[in-house]
């Protein structure tokens, strides 16, 4: 189905041009290291085309994961400073597997551009004023692919459209969720949509319960709230696609690097060919691959052997032997400057990545505060602290809304990111604890700083340890 026509003709609704979504998909090629015509290709021999399929590195795959591991990973904290909506939240947040979600989302972040996070509630009543109560929060995982913003202003998404794919009995279905604001407050609009030709047929409310995906899905629900049930989360890198530069979704990490990622898959291919190609070869004269009893003298298992036709070897060369010479070091030292080129390219300096006896090494040392990759980090925190805090207030109004009481969505909020990549955070350490000794700085404050803890929370762990506050 067309979803372009669906949203424009069946509801009215425009979003970003189609060919940003082109531009995606072309991204998500990269990242499976399957492009067309790139990676899947013909060769003409001279009397047929040869269909081949070219080698990769999968680096686009391999700068998208190593970004999400250094935003995201088991060491990242999340502290809430009131106790019964820090619990109610990360409850949420574990049972909606978060922190396994959350690095595989960062991963696709990275090669994509952007994902959103949908804040929905699971089993709720939903009553004849479109109101809810009741019922278990879930968070939704959204590709870029399936985000199609509505209103947005400053880069930021204010009304969107979300897909969800569904199959029963075969035939795929799409539910599309419409986030939009009516008299200032924000309703939730549910379509269902069946993939045919054109912009898709579409299924009417009173015929979802027929469909198993659907039966419990209320068209429409107002939130009651001036607040949005999604987060866009995305990189902080400016959109430079096309003319439009008011485009609100994000970059991929390796946009800026596609023709560095060609050059590396067409010299690694190269580089593998070169074995392929060059193995040892002896050519036989027909005459000596038999004995005079007829037996082969061959092992006709043996691929180095090729016996030619008569004649085709001189009378004093029966056996001829082939050795290629193989440009190993060519190859690796021109895949060695690309890999460096893209490392660059992506914010990860010029050293992130060593190409060696046809494999890649990861640099794994910890980097200084002055360095482009600890520079990168940085810039993209800012986009992510503020994307995850907003996923808690989500959780906490929303937990509100469906009659948890007690929880306080403006709760103060602390990320604490992983830092152990950074170069002399212990002895930084070291002298804070010097500095505590000698009462230049306070317990608290050490504690804020380095177990990412609110000052609420660090002044009552000082008192549980039997320390002064002063």
């Amino acid at each position: 189905m067309n979803i372009y026509t669906f949203l424009s003709k069946k509801l009215g609704i425009d979003t970003i041009d189609s060919s940003f979504y082109s531009l995606i998909d072309s991204w998500d090629s990269w990242y499976r290291s399957n492009v067309s015509h790139f990676h899947r290709y013909n060769i003409y021999n001279g009397q047929n085309k040869i269909v081949c399929r070219r080698l990769s590195l999968g680096m686009a795959a391999q700068v998208s994961s190593d970004m999400a591991d250094l935003l995201m990973n088991e060491r990242v904290k999340i502290t809430i400073n009131d106790e019964p909506t820090s619990i109610f939240v990360n409850a949420v947040l574990e049972r909606n597997r978060w922190q396994h979600k959350s690095n595989e989302y960062q991963e696709l972040k990275a090669a994509l551009g952007t994902v959103a996070y949908v804040v929905q509630v699971d089993g709720a009543a939903v009553y004849d004023d479109e109101h809810i109560e009741g019922g278990d929060i879930r968070i939704d995982y959204v590709r870029a692919s399936n985000i199609f913003p509505v209103s947005w202003d400053n880069g930021i998404i204010r009304e969107c459209v979300f897909r969800f794919r569904k199959t029963y009995k075969g035939k795929v279905y799409y539910h599309l969720q419409i986030h939009k604001k009516e008299n200032g407050l924000y309703v939730v609009e549910n379509h269902v949509v069946r993939d045919t030709s054109g912009s898709g047929t579409e299924i009417l409310p009173e015929k979802w319960s027929d469909y198993p995906p659907f039966q419990n899905m209320a068209p429409k629900i107002a939130t009651g709230s001036e607040y949005p049930l999604f987060i866009i989360d995305k990189l902080n890198i400016a959109n430079n696609f096309g003319d439009d530069n008011e485009n609100p979704m994000g970059m991929s990490i390796f946009y800026n690097s596609l023709s560095v990622l060609q050059s590396i898959d067409l010299k690694y291919d190269s580089y593998a060919n070169e074995f392929s190609l060059g193995k040892k070869r002896l050519f036989v004269a027909p005459e000596i691959a038999e004995n005079k009893n007829g037996d082969a003298v061959f092992d006709e298992n043996d691929v180095v052997f090729y016996i030619l036709p008569e004649d085709t070897l001189e009378k004093n060369d029966a056996i001829h032997e082939v050795n290629m010479e193989l440009r190993v070091d060519e190859h690796s030292k021109a895949i060695q400057d690309d890999l460096n080129l893209l490392s660059f390219k992506c914010g990860f300096g010029q050293n992130r990545y060593k190409f060696d006896r046809g494999t890649i090494q990861t640099a794994t040392q910890v980097i200084s505060e002055d360095s482009d990759m600890y520079r990168t980090v940085c810039k993209h925190e800012l986009v992510l602290d503020e994307a995850i805090k907003e996923l808690v207030r989500t959780i906490a109004r929303l937990g509100t809304a469906i009659g948890v009481k007690g929880l306080q969505s403006d709760a103060e909020i602390a990320i604490d990111f992983d830092d152990s990549i950074i170069e002399d955070k212990e002895s930084e350490r070291t002298s804070d604890r010097a500095d505590v000794a000698m009462g230049a700085m306070s317990l608290v404050e050490y504690r804020m700083k380095w177990y990412g803890e609110t000052e609420e929370q660090a002044k009552k762990k000082v008192v549980e340890n039997g320390d002064v506050i002063e």
